[in-house]
């Protein structure tokens, strides 16, 4: 069941809209882009937020968790913040507005804001089905991000990090990204903000064209009262290979959708995703993934920590056309529960009509093993610190498969900070 019948609006939805009135003037884009914000923010008007009754909202009931949402704070600080790398090239936005454009060579970016108001092809924002809420609120209220294109053949050394800094409020960001033919790039995609009321929205659309590399690390560490809504709308080109990781460390309500679509042969997605989640907070990953071709590849392997009276979500779709023969496409996902009153769900699908392809999906839940944690414990290892050795291990093993030795040491960090907090 899909269709969501009308209801009043809530306290929130009235909010946005209210907030909409008072700032459409203020928004950047032409005429045409202006219409676009008001449709979008009828679709609010007409249907609302999402709910259970929405397929794919179901374990997110976003009319419910979104309770109530800050306004644009035009004087919000947002702290500056060291690259992921020290050799990161970094690209700033602050409170939904651009702060800082690198110097790369192969590498062009212009500002979103500005590209709206001109027009250029490509970025006009878009019309939303009912459902698609994340790009419904990001069309509405987007304010910046960037546009980047990387030269044809452009082998970029240092990693750019996509860096969007918050400091409360209300923000909205886009990004376009066009990875171009046979190009090779690192990009760090990452999401901060302190402990301070937050709603946030951040779609970004990934081009990746013939026979180009790519690694893409989205780390969403914002502060545990905010609420991010983000999205990656992603093609892959002839030969294309997409490395993506994602990797949530915090939040009050997080949904991180990936949608995917092989539009070239021999293209290849590896997805990998880690999400720890304490207290009482709700972290939903939903992936759609389209095999549209013949000769197509993609893995995808989710490790999940969940403790407290968190709860969690992955939705996990491959969806292979019937002339994509020769698809070959793996899922996983695999949680591990610390609190008997976290829960987890999985929802992983299938959707297949050829008949030469090789597919297949699991999911494991499960807790701690009291046997390997007796083993660490006589051997004189704390308690709590053993818990922590084997959650580390978990998810490790994903981690290391960056192959990168000082991006891992970073990471590792970040999930050590985690685990003190919450293991």
């Amino acid at each position: 069941m899909t269709l969501q019948s009308s209801l009043p609006l809530t306290a929130a939805e009235t909010s946005l809209v209210e907030q909409f009135t008072e700032l459409s003037g203020w928004l950047p884009g032409n005429a045409d882009v202006v219409g676009r914000r008001d449709r979008s923010i009828q679709a609010l008007k007409d249907a609302g937020l999402p709910t259970r009754r929405a397929e794919a909202w179901h374990y997110t009931d976003l009319r419910r968790l979104l309770v109530n949402v800050p306004a644009i704070d035009h004087a919000a600080h947002a702290e500056d913040a060291e690259g992921l790398l020290p050799s990161a090239k970094c690209f700033v936005v602050k409170n939904g507005k651009v702060a800082q454009f690198a110097n790369v060579d192969g590498v062009n970016a212009t500002s979103m804001a500005d590209a709206l108001r001109a027009d250029i092809s490509g970025v006009s924002i878009g019309d939303h089905g009912v459902h698609d809420a994340i790009g419904m609120l990001n069309s509405s209220f987007l304010t910046d991000g960037f546009l980047l294109s990387i030269a044809d053949g452009a082998q970029i050394g240092e990693p750019l990090e996509l860096q969007a800094l918050h400091g409360g409020g209300q923000v909205h960001g886009r990004n376009a990204v066009t990875i171009g033919a046979g190009a090779r790039v690192t990009v760090f995609d990452r999401h901060v903000g302190p402990d301070v009321a937050l709603f946030a929205t951040a779609v970004t659309n990934i081009d990746v064209r013939a026979n180009a590399d790519v690694h893409w690390i989205l780390v969403q560490e914002q502060g545990d009262l905010a609420t991010h809504l983000g999205q990656l709308n992603i093609t892959l080109g002839e030969n294309a290979r997409l490395t993506l990781f994602v990797i949530n460390l915090s939040g009050k309500v997080v949904r991180q959708e990936v949608n995917a679509d092989t539009t070239g042969e021999g293209a290849d997605l590896t997805f990998r995703a880690i999400n720890l989640v304490g207290d009482e907070t709700h972290c939903d990953v939903t992936l759609s993934l389209g095999h549209l071709v013949p000769n197509t590849t993609s893995t995808e392997t989710v490790r999940n920590v969940v403790t407290g009276r968190a709860q969690g979500v992955f939705q996990g779709q491959i969806r292979v056309a019937q002339i994509a023969q020769k698809t070959d496409a793996q899922m996983a996902c695999n949680t591990l529960l610390l609190s008997d009153e976290a829960s987890f769900s999985v929802k992983p699908e299938l959707e297949i009509f050829a008949d030469d392809v090789v597919c297949a999906h699991g999911a494991t839940v499960a807790e701690i093993d009291r046997n390997h944690l007796f083993y660490l414990m006589a051997r004189g290892v704390r308690e709590k610190v053993a818990r922590g050795l084997l959650i580390k291990a978990f998810v490790a093993e994903i981690v290391e498969e960056l192959d990168d030795e000082a991006l891992i040491e970073a990471l590792e960090s970040r999930l050590e900070d985690w685990l003190e907090a919450h293991g």
